[in-house]
């Protein structure tokens, strides 16, 4: 006979099982990938229309022309959500804030120079080692577990990263370096996102992140002559902030979702959305040796991901 489902005598799991040793439901760890995914979408959607427009734009201005309207956004979509953008900071997050508005201003104008002068595909290619650095960091900042199987997947993903950097070849230049630089800016700030505490919204984090960038356009932008942009490069600035407001939301909420792990590989998809977007508006198409680095970097990730279910079905 079926025990009733309300009865007291019903067990939901072993009684040697501690709350604390469930791992992360497979629920928090899917809407992580789905958030990940269109965080991944949008901000090659948005990378895109920046290139193609700061090819004749200034740069600075074009950062704080999008950011002034991404900011707008935000608050129109705080206000949709009921959700009130705080500009108040708890004490106990302001240091984690700092660290993650200093380390996102950075990336940013770093990644923007490097995207002007690079392939679409081959500065998306460098960013692929992000995931690997951040596992890394994860499983040595917040003590995540990573046994030597994704330890050696991350192994070959690196090999896969020296492929498309080549140092000491002509693939790997000044702008290389600043995308590497980038990349690892958003390490740190994907980890500092990681220790917020629950008091501080997703929505604030990212106004925030936003509010900064765009003043360092403005500031940037003192060396730059400015001028009155056309209404196409007008409307691409408003299409490129409707794409990055998009990009901050589900970036941030992702961070604050499911295991980081288990998430964080599936930014390989933002390679596909790269290589796609570059032949088709650029006509760049990735070289043999990027292919190579490449297939080894996302083969990695994705034996990382299945490695990660198998262990949660043994628990």
């Amino acid at each position: 006979m079926r025990t009733p489902f309300l009865s007291p005598n019903r067990r939901l799991g072993p009684a040697s099982l501690k709350k604390s040793d469930i791992p992360t439901e497979m629920a928090d760890n899917l809407r992580g990938v789905l958030l990940m995914a269109t965080s991944m979408a949008a901000f090659a959607c948005n990378d895109t229309i920046m290139k193609a427009v700061t090819q004749e734009f200034p740069l600075y201005q074009s950062v704080a022309m999008r950011g002034c309207v991404v900011l707008a956004f935000m608050l129109m979509v705080a206000r949709f959500q009921g959700k009130r953008i705080r500009l108040s900071i708890p004490p106990g997050d302001r240091l984690p804030l700092v660290l993650r508005t200093g380390a996102d201003i950075v990336s940013t104008v770093l990644y923007l120079l490097a995207l002007r002068e690079m392939a679409l595909a081959d500065i998306s290619a460098i960013m692929q080692s992000l995931p690997l650095a951040v596992t890394l960091a994860a499983a040595l900042v917040f003590r995540e577990r990573l046994g030597w199987r994704r330890l050696a997947a991350i192994g070959v993903g690196f090999v896969g990263v020296l492929l498309i950097l080549r140092p000491g070849g002509g693939a790997f230049d000044l702008w290389s370096a600043a995308a590497l630089a980038s990349m690892l800016l958003i390490v740190v700030r994907d980890l500092s996102t990681r220790v917020f505490s629950a008091a501080i919204g997703t929505t604030t984090i990212a106004f925030y992140a936003a509010m900064t960038v765009t003043v360092s356009g403005f500031i940037g932008g003192l060396e730059e002559s400015w001028r009155f942009p056309r209404a196409d490069e007008c409307g691409l600035l408003l299409l490129a902030a409707v794409f990055l407001t998009v990009g901050y939301h589900s970036a941030v909420a992702t961070m604050r979702v499911g295991e980081i792990a288990f998430v964080a590989p599936f930014r390989y998809t933002s390679l596909i959305w790269a290589i796609l977007l570059g032949l088709i508006f650029f006509g760049e198409w990735p070289d043999l040796w990027t292919w190579a680095g490449s297939i080894l970097v996302v083969g990695a990730g994705i034996y990382s991901i299945l490695r990660e279910r198998q262990l949660g079905r043994r628990v």
